[in-house]
């Protein structure tokens, strides 16, 4: 069941009218929790339990943990949860990967190939491992208490707005949204309510993710497909309209799914932080990952890097931990040597800029870079080589991804080929690609714009509401098309 179609509408139309008709808390979250496992189920099918198993698996952990004796105690239960959940993560994401690598390794020793295991990558199961991750390592830490009941604990690790393609929820914000008492109550907990204002941002944030999926990140996936279906012969220009093309989908398309998460959460009344910032405008590499996927870049930050030595130790040893965080962060979004690359390149990005601010610590402070055409510069140059990455990120195969590197590094000034490529084909998808840049401009000048838009008066705000309904109807592919991230 995905976001963008009519099973998903039904569903959540029906969930909402269940709770808002039940007033008692306990069976509330027992609604959302079986509609929860119903959606994953949808989705999924028997892989539902791979879910159940770590719901019970961490529930029980983190209360092995809190109620440990001694730090020896403490560790081994942890080290069960750490081995329980990447060993899930690793089966079922990385076996096939590992034979694929060891029959090619066999192949030059003339040993026999091994067999492929018939198996399905669940979906999710990259984002609730490293939430329940981030529950028993956090218990450990002693920054956080376990959930009371399990009940509370399964509504966190499977509520369905989030639940396939993140944002990845630490327990520590979305826990104590469950324990929030009403005041003057005697100590009464909260119960799930529909207050206007959650609602009216809800259904704004969603509509607006909607119109990133299915009007711009859809219309565009045709010129990014065709470009980098046989991207060898093509000109330059063409390869750097693709790179931005694709781009702006994935961000679009990914930055949309979230958009309908953290709104559908905000009707129900959970407040999930943001998992995007306009990326495009981070003006280093580091900037980049505050803004992109912020949900995991923080989660690698607290739960890898830093135990790592984060930049706490030496030089090297911290241009080594961001290189290896980026690198397995690559390996966290598809077992490929594609995405290993860019993590790879990544990697290579945060260290290099760490590397020039340390030795040449005058760069923090050149006017230049503090004007307004400084700051274009930044972004510009951030901007190249994010772009750069994005495509071994898109292009699996190595022959099509090593000439798109080297044709979008280096220019043919070929233009018009690529004109004609256009022209013939995709002048509605360029509009799309205009449409984009004005609205991120106007988003990136307003960061209260969703607040702005969801204050409107009834009538204003509902007609901003048809107007985003129309653009999706009017250029509707004709079929819902998956979630990229649905993938990882």
């Amino acid at each position: 069941m995905i976001f963008n179609s009519i099973d998903f509408v039904i569903f959540f139309v029906t969930i909402l009218t269940i709770i808002s008709v039940i007033h008692t808390r306990k069976i509330q979250y027992l609604i959302i929790v079986g509609a929860s496992l119903f959606f994953f189920y949808y989705t999924s099918n028997y892989l539902v339990v791979l879910l159940i198993y770590s719901i019970i698996l961490d529930f029980c952990i983190g209360k092995l943990i809190f109620n440990a004796k001694n730090i020896f105690q403490k560790k081994c239960f942890l080290l069960i949860s750490i081995i329980g959940n990447l060993g899930m993560l690793g089966f079922f994401k990385y076996v096939n990967f590992t034979i694929d690598q060891l029959n090619s390794f066999g192949k030059q020793l003339g040993l026999p190939e091994l067999g492929f295991l018939e198996i399905a990558l669940p979906i999710g199961i990259s984002f609730y491992t490293f939430q329940t991750l981030s529950y028993t390592i956090d218990i450990y830490r002693g920054k956080l208490k376990p959930s009371k009941s399990l009940a509370e604990f399964g509504l966190y690790v499977s509520f369905f707005p989030q639940l396939v393609a993140g944002p990845i929820v630490r327990a520590s914000v979305f826990l104590p949204q469950l324990r929030e008492k009403l005041q003057n109550s005697g100590g009464k907990l909260r119960q799930i309510t529909f207050e206007s204002s959650n609602v009216r941002f809800g259904i704004t944030l969603m509509a607006i993710g909607f119109f990133k999926k299915m009007f711009l990140a859809d219309n565009i996936a045709p010129l990014v497909n065709q470009i980098f279906e046989s991207p060898v012969g093509e000109s330059s220009l063409t390869i750097w309209i693709g790179t931005i093309a694709f781009g702006i989908q994935i961000y679009c398309d990914f930055s949309g799914y979230s958009d309908i998460a953290i709104g559908g959460a905000r009707i129900f009344g959970f407040r999930i932080p943001i998992n995007f910032n306009k990326p495009y405008f981070a003006m280093s590499p580091s900037d980049f990952w505050r803004r992109w996927h912020i949900s995991l870049s923080s989660w690698l930050r607290d739960y890898l890097y830093f135990p790592l030595g984060g930049n706490k130790k030496s030089e090297v040893r911290t241009y080594f931990n961001l290189f290896v965080v980026m690198f397995l962060g690559g390996l966290w979004h598809g077992a490929s040597w594609n995405f290993v690359l860019w993590g790879i390149l990544h990697g290579t990005y945060l260290a290099s800029h760490k590397f020039l601010i340390n030795k040449f610590p005058v760069l923090k402070n050149i006017s230049f870079f503090k004007t307004k055409l400084g700051k274009i510069v930044s972004i510009l140059i951030t901007q190249y080589f994010v772009l750069l990455a994005w495509i071994p990120f898109r292009v699996q195969d190595t022959e099509h991804m090593f000439y798109s590197m080297q044709k979008f590094i280096l220019f043919d000034f070929d233009f018009l080929s690529t004109i004609e490529f256009i022209s013939a084909n995709h002048k509605i998808t360029s509009l799309f690609i205009i449409i984009f840049v004005v609205l991120h401009i106007i988003s990136f000048k307003n960061p209260d714009l969703i607040e702005r838009i969801s204050g409107f008066r009834l009538i204003t705000w509902m007609l901003f509401l048809m107007v985003i309904m129309l653009s999706i109807f009017l250029f509707y592919v004709g079929y819902a098309q998956n979630f990229i991230y649905f993938q990882f």
